[in-house]
């Protein structure tokens, strides 16, 4: 048996493992009249692909078997189980009740995360489309914490007996997934999860992250943890966006130093 081809496999495998974690939630949430056990069902299968999506690429580079194949199909798979089923699922569960409004909606979230997609694959591929390093910062709000901020709400609204499908919180609900929809397809850059450095200021926000979520998860239900995380990181890229348009704007109205008279250096002849 040729190891090199078993492991050019597994992350594959692991990629399709996640699709079909999307694609039996489409069919949970697709049925007439799902019930609250049906969305969180869908919900739970998502979750399990966000693991798997996590997993396939460190795989692929602890194996050495990245390829522009894993990349395309891994695409594929973000596609279909962070961008046809949440939206699907976050349309059946809220967004219904407004139907051309919420049809929209969701039909938007799919579009924006197709274009977030096909954008990612054009930065990250280097010469002969094979896949690059990691960069510390990605353009945009990947597809998966995307769609996490959706599962995360399903999640949590079992927590709290269904309060959160409430009617008072549809308009809510639009808005948070117009937003995520929107911020795929803006420029505001997030941090990359694959090439973190253990500095200081890394373990101080690990630690910061640690430490909330015990209290979110003491405070409130264990299932609102998720809802925390995936919101902390949406906030720390707008954070670091209005941060470097401040300094922007400092260096713009800075006055440009100019040399004291017969201070500036003659020029000089070869």
């Amino acid at each position: 048996m040729d190891l090199r081809k078993t492991l050019f496999v597994l992350p594959n495998l692991i990629t399709l493992a996640s699709i079909f974690c999307g694609f039996n939630a489409i069919l949970i949430v697709a049925r007439d009249n799902p019930g609250p056990d049906n969305f969180y069902r869908a919900a739970v299968l998502l979750i399990f692909a966000m693991l798997f999506d996590l997993l396939d690429g460190r795989v692929a580079r602890m194996t050495r078997t990245q390829s522009a194949f894993g990349l395309q199909l891994d695409s594929l798979a973000d596609l279909t189980s962070f961008g046809v089923a949440p939206a699907l699922l976050i349309y059946k569960w809220v967004l219904f009740r407004h139907p051309i409004p919420g049809f929209l909606t969701a039909f938007l979230f799919v579009a924006c995360g197709a274009i977030r997609l096909a954008r990612f694959n054009v930065l990250s591929s280097g010469p002969g489309a094979k896949p690059s390093r990691p960069p510390r910062h990605i353009v945009g709000l990947p597809i998966p914490p995307a769609a996490g901020v959706l599962i995360s709400l399903v999640v949590a609204n079992r927590a709290v007996g269904g309060a959160l499908s409430d009617t008072r919180y549809t308009v809510v609900l639009f808005g948070v997934t117009i937003l995520v929809s929107l911020l795929m397809v803006s420029t505001v850059k997030f941090r990359s999860l694959k090439d973190l450095k253990l500095d200081t200021g890394t373990m101080l926000l690990v630690l910061f992250v640690i430490g909330s979520s015990i209290f979110v998860w003491r405070r409130f239900n264990p299932q609102f943890v998720l809802v925390w995380l995936l919101s902390f990181y949406v906030l720390i890229g707008l954070l670091e966006t209005v941060r470097e348009l401040g300094r922007r704007l400092h260096r713009a109205r800075s006055p440009q130093s100019v040399p004291p008279s017969g201070d500036a250096p003659s020029p000089t002849v070869d």
